[in-house]
């Protein structure tokens, strides 16, 4: 069975990867930079995608589907208004990430790897944010802020919820 455009349910999502696929075509190697096209603009790589990249791309669908959950960064559902990003490599771990994951646990309300039901926040793990040397770090929406405390997280969630 193959997908074409057209199968793609929402119009929005087609047209959107349908252009991305348009200016990547004729490059080596485009999947990468196309699968981050499509998350820039639409915050995810939505399931649908696979078929139709597999298709424009001549993949298979397993090659595209192993790229899209093999890379961390790349989201199948679209993340929360603040994403909150705890570093949990050595050096920030052994300054107190875990309390972080904790307090984000219980301010938010999620897990690792999970949004709130309200599209609020998305809470993820990392493992380096390239901040060793002023850890415990947490990156939000995409800052990166050092030596952070439970208290601060705190305050950053309880914003972000709010908001």
């Amino acid at each position: 069975m193959t997908t074409s455009v057209s199968d793609v349910k929402d119009v929005t999502t087609q047209a959107a990867i349908s252009a991305i696929v348009a200016a990547h075509r004729g490059r080596r190697g485009p999947l990468l930079p196309i699968l981050h096209a499509i998350q820039a603009e639409l915050g995810h790589v939505p399931q649908e995608a696979v078929p139709l990249l597999a298709q424009e791309l001549n993949l298979s669908r397993a090659d595209v589907h192993g790229v899209v959950s093999f890379y961390h960064d790349f989201r199948r559902e679209p993340a929360g208004r603040t994403t909150v990003r705890i570093c949990r490599a050595e050096a920030c771990q052994a300054l107190g990430a875990g309390e972080l994951v904790t307090c984000a646990r219980d301010r938010a309300g999620v897990s690792l790897g999970e949004t709130r039901a309200d599209g609020s926040v998305t809470v993820e793990q990392v493992f380096c944010l390239g901040n060793c040397a002023l850890g415990p770090s947490v990156a939000v929406n995409g800052e990166v802020l050092g030596r952070m405390s439970a208290d601060r997280l705190r305050s950053i969630l309880d914003e972000a919820v709010s908001s």
